[in-house]
């Protein structure tokens, strides 16, 4: 069933299915890791509902254009009602289509990339109930590799690339970023309770930058 619920900042709403998978924290600790630029051309990966795009908008001043890429068809179905009930239809738009699959208009089109892509290999992980249930949550559809390769290629030179992962994956992304030309620049984990081992790790890259990482104070998700 789709539900319309408050983005909790201004008037922005979102449109969700309460009966599938939805946003997790996660994507909003993702949209607030990074702070736009001004004439910033975003693009949300493995958009779902819209979620990380829109809260983005929605907290940053500066944002030129906003590409939401979704390649199931309810969803990105979906996330288009979110953009006309928001009236956003300058700013938004969706793309319905596999990342692996993005049009060549985007090629090096975008200053940065956000991304809360699958977390879990296929096959391994939770149990999922549906084929599109688990294109959300496992590589099903899309792995890690590929979901770097469509940034490297989207992505401008010197333009930033943020990402939400399982934290036990952080070597596997990190390595994948560094040779595609993605240097992380900016890292945090994000634990559920104070002492307990972090359960994922945001990850900020810059394309064509020269090595250095941040690695900020572990976030404790309340």
């Amino acid at each position: 069933m789709q539900k319309t619920e408050s983005l909790l900042i201004g008037k922005y709403q979102i449109i969700q299915d309460t009966d599938r998978y939805r946003f997790t924290s996660d994507s909003v600790r993702l949209a607030r890791f990074v702070k736009a630029k001004k004439g910033e051309r975003v693009a949300d990966f493995c958009a779902g509902s819209g979620v990380v795009g829109l809260h983005f908008y929605a907290e940053n001043e500066g944002v030129e254009r906003v590409v939401l890429f979704e390649m199931q068809k309810e969803l990105a179905e979906m996330s288009e009602k979110t953009v006309e009930l928001n009236g956003l239809g300058s700013v938004f738009s969706v793309v319905n289509c596999r990342l692996q699959e993005i049009p060549k208009e985007y090629t090096e089109a975008f200053s940065l990339i956000l991304c809360n892509p699958p977390y879990g290999r296929e096959g391994a992980g939770f149990p999922v109930r549906d084929g599109g249930e688990a294109h959300c949550r496992t590589e099903s559809a899309l792995t890690l590799g590929e979901m770097l390769d469509a940034a490297a290629r989207c992505l401008k030179f010197g333009g930033r690339f943020a990402v939400v992962h399982r934290a036990d994956r952080v070597a596997e992304l990190i390595c994948g970023m560094h040779v595609r030309n993605l240097e992380p620049k900016k890292l945090q984990f994000i634990a559920g309770k104070e002492g307990r081992p972090p359960y994922a790790v945001l990850v900020q890259a810059q394309k064509g930058a020269h090595a250095g990482t941040e690695v900020l104070p572990t976030l404790i998700n309340r």
